[in-house]
């Protein structure tokens, strides 16, 4: 009776919870009772779902803009009627709940009307990589099995490899195409609404793939608002705001702020390509009060010239929205110095969802930190035998909360103890709690017998100012086992020999994290989300040893 009673407290206080941050953030206020009974019904209906967002949505403010990109803006009722129609011109051509939609689509309407359409029919959206290659592309689409395929034109041409049964549909053109298009199937689809499906839908995300091959990491929709209110709670988003979101809508850093956007009626702002300039340029004159990026894309928005940022007015900006890679430290206190305290920057993975998020009152106390867990999430940092590890000492980061994934689609899932899910990377916790991420727990460098995570020589030598961005792997050494190698790309204009920037490290760090080699690059490989893909800098010294 007593543990009865005491998860009774728990759920009390967690509804209170809820329900005082979605009124805060004003997802929750009085509507007229006529639209009151049609949202309630809504959502008894669909549940928390995509699906359920764009028809709330379409109820509270039915002719205020949901969308704004390069084909020009759309209402929330049109949203909702376009991906209706778009739903029953997919159910036509045979999908139905449980049923595979693949997305290639750059940020655009048609990767969010496909994504809608599927939620309505209770489909599996698998999202696939924009740099995908087409080798890479096959294989993904023949694992993941995807009825259909709504991809951009600019893609067609690695579609050779996708099997003949796997539909086709344009997601997007600049010009003439030969191949059925979303346009095509909404303009001839039934706009009415259709029935909440017996399923509910999924999401398939790809992992970043930075180690090996993408996997597809499987989520359904969340059983109520507590995770959105716990992130809500965290990083103060707002009913109707406007958001710039100009990270990839296949990465989960993208996807997440789509979803926040349908359960805030926040206006999303898009644009197919990141460019930097073009990114202040829409910020500025949407006045966005939030920026959706991940590091590498603050990092070149810094790098512009001086009389290009001082041309952009973003007084309006309340958040920038990070995550998706490392945010160093001196990166995040540069933008704050020129646009205000406003990162927020989100530790996680596809795999745990979120873990922890850091304020700006964080990042500015202890710039590099990723912050602390947001409520109902926990992290607990454990050694090899699984034992918490003490304050300060690294350990392995094990994450629990309720937006977890189900699991890989191929089978299997992350390393789990008691009921916590290893998020793959090692850190540690400072005295008031913060969490500081070292690196990957496969990236560890023994050399010499001492063991070396290379976060720690790469935030290091990223101070230096002559440093744009660097990367530090372990090569192969017959004296040492390994030995640490800096791949270092210098700002314009800047110059640094080798020996001064191991003498940096030499004179802040033990010494044998100092590099053996430094090898300056123009660029360091990346992914669509700004991950350095150290793969392949480690794929080229094996080469070179050969």
């Amino acid at each position: 009776m007593a543990k009865l009673s005491s998860n009774l407290r728990a759920a009390i206080a967690d509804r209170a919870f809820n329900v005082k941050v979605l009124a805060r953030a004003g997802v929750l206020r009085p509507q007229r009772p006529d639209k009151a009974l049609k949202i309630g019904a809504t959502f008894l209906r669909w549940g928390a779902s995509p699906a359920t967002g764009t028809a709330i949505a379409a109820i509270r403010c039915p002719d205020e803009v949901s969308i704004v990109d390069e084909g020009g803006s759309l209402t929330f009722e049109r949203v909702h009627r376009r991906t209706n129609a778009l739903a029953h011109a997919f159910a036509e051509m045979g999908i139905g709940p449980g049923d595979g939609v693949g997305v290639m689509c750059r940020n655009h309407r048609g990767f969010i009307e496909a994504t809608l359409a599927a939620a309505k029919l209770g489909a599996s959206a698998l999202y696939l990589n924009t740099m995908f290659a087409g080798p890479q592309l096959a294989e993904v689409t023949r694992r993941e099995g995807p009825k259909i395929l709504v991809h951009d034109e600019e893609f067609a041409g690695l579609l050779e490899g996708v099997g003949e049964n796997v539909a086709r549909v344009v997601g997007w053109s600049d010009g003439q195409t030969d191949g059925v298009t979303l346009e095509q199937l909404i303009a001839g689809g039934d706009e009415s609404d259709l029935r909440p499906p017996p399923e509910k839908p999924r999401f398939v995300i790809l992992t970043s793939g930075t180690t090996g091959t993408p996997r597809g990491a499987q989520r359904s929709s969340p059983e109520g608002l507590g995770g959105l209110a716990a992130l809500i709670d965290k990083i103060p988003f707002r009913n109707r705001e406007t958001m710039m979101i100009a990270t990839p809508l296949f990465h989960s850093w993208g996807f997440s702020h789509f979803v926040m956007s349908l359960t805030t009626a926040s206006t999303i702002v898009l644009r197919r390509h990141f460019d930097p300039e073009d990114t202040l340029r829409a910020t500025e004159e949407s006045r966005a009060e939030v920026l959706v990026a991940v590091p590498v894309m603050i990092q070149r928005i810094l790098r512009l010239p001086e009389e290009t940022l001082a041309k952009y007015d973003l007084s309006s900006l309340r958040i920038a929205s990070l995550s998706g890679s490392a945010l160093p430290g001196e990166l995040a206190t540069e933008w704050m110095d020129r646009f205000g305290d406003t990162v927020y920057n989100l530790y996680g993975s596809t795999e745990v969802a979120y873990a922890t998020v850091a304020t700006p009152e964080d990042l500015r106390a202890a710039p590099g930190t990723a912050g602390r867990p947001p409520r109902g999430t926990v992290v607990r940092l454990l050694d090899e035998d699984g034992r918490e590890v003490p304050t300060g000492q690294v350990g392995r980061i094990f994450v629990d909360n309720e937006m977890a994934f189900e699991g890989y689609t191929g089978g299997g899932g992350k390393e789990a103890i008691d009921g916590l899910l290893c998020s793959g990377d090692v850190g540690h916790l400072d005295a008031a709690g913060r969490l500081f991420i070292d690196g990957r727990d496969d990236e560890m460098i023994v050399s010499g017998a001492e063991n070396v995570f290379p976060r720690e020589v790469e935030d290091l030598l990223a101070d230096h100012e002559a440093v744009v961005e660097v990367a530090v792997i372990g090569v192969e050494d017959e004296e040492f086992g390994q030995r640490l190698k800096a791949f270092v790309v210098l700002a314009a204009g800047a110059e640094a020999s080798e020996d001064e920037l191991k003498a940096h490290v030499k004179a802040n760090l033990a010494s044998y994290k100092t590099p053996r080699e430094v090898e300056f690059m123009e660029e360091l490989p990346r992914n669509a989300t700004g991950k350095i893909l150290k793969r392949e800098l480690r794929d080229r010294e094996v080469q070179k040893s050969i």
